[in-house]
């Protein structure tokens, strides 16, 4: 099985349809410049050093703006006309996917991801045979992330969002970072059962994760300790706190 799983390809979804409100700017969140490359740039030069050979890229704010200057071997861009949330624009990549595979779903606004991290995440999930992995972050206070809830064995069971948590989930310190590896034929079932039962009326990726579950699957995860890693960018202010991060890496 193990030596099976190492044939099969592993391929990348990177969400990078959002327009970035909170950005006031007309540019595409996506497109904005850190350290001299764009954020989504940043996704994808990590996705291809860590060994992922076709990328799909989800565009939709300025898609062809964001298609234009991203262009290269081995990706592909599919539209996601409307924002129907994280799981929705998976559903979009589907039909570009291997379903014998692995998939690793990326945000492109969360450009400081380590090519060995990633790497890490698909060794693990192909060793361990899970119908998913999760990359996690470990801190005091996980404020506005979605909360890892996990059995008495280290295994996930679900991922709830802060803004459906429970003021006891709201103390769980380890938080979804929105950077998973699944099997593609599992992936594939479980965005086939997601709903907009929840607060934001949107198709939430992280519900994947409990049905699977409920399907006698594993889901497992993979922590990394650096929050910089795995820190979205929503504005400004943020913009420039990881390109200062970037900096004294590269110094």
């Amino acid at each position: 099985m193990m030596s099976e799983a190492k044939n099969r390809p592993v391929e990348a979804v990177v969400l990078a349809a959002g327009k970035g409100t909170r950005m006031k700017s007309d540019l595409a969140k996506v497109l904005h410049p850190l350290a001299g490359r764009t954020l989504l740039q940043h996704v994808l030069d990590a996705a291809a050093e860590a060994g992922i050979g076709h990328t799909v890229v989800v565009v939709g704010h300025q898609a062809q703006a964001v298609e234009d200057a991203h262009r290269g071997a081995g990706r592909e861009f599919v539209l996601q006309a409307e924002q129907l949330g994280t799981g929705h624009a998976v559903q979009m990549a589907v039909p570009a996917l291997d379903r014998t595979g692995y998939c690793v779903v990326l945000a492109g606004d969360v450009p400081l991801l380590r090519p060995e991290t990633l790497r890490r995440l698909i060794a693990f999930s192909r060793d361990s045979g899970a119908a998913a992995t999760v990359l996690t972050c470990i801190v005091p206070d996980a404020g506005a992330y979605g909360r890892i809830l996990k059995d008495g064995e280290g295994r996930v069971v679900g991922i709830v969002e802060a803004k459906d948590a429970t003021e006891e989930q709201l103390r769980i310190g380890e938080y979804n970072t929105g950077v998973f590896c699944y099997r593609t034929d599992r992936m594939i079932a479980a965005l086939g059962s997601l709903t907009t039962d929840n607060v934001q009326g949107e198709y939430y990726l992280t519900d994947t994760v409990a049905w699977l579950v409920g399907q006698g699957e594993e889901v497992l995860s993979v922590s990394t300790e650096d929050p910089n890693e795995v820190a979205g960018i929503n504005t400004v202010e943020q913009l420039a706190e990881l390109e200062e991060v970037q900096r004294r890496r590269e110094a």
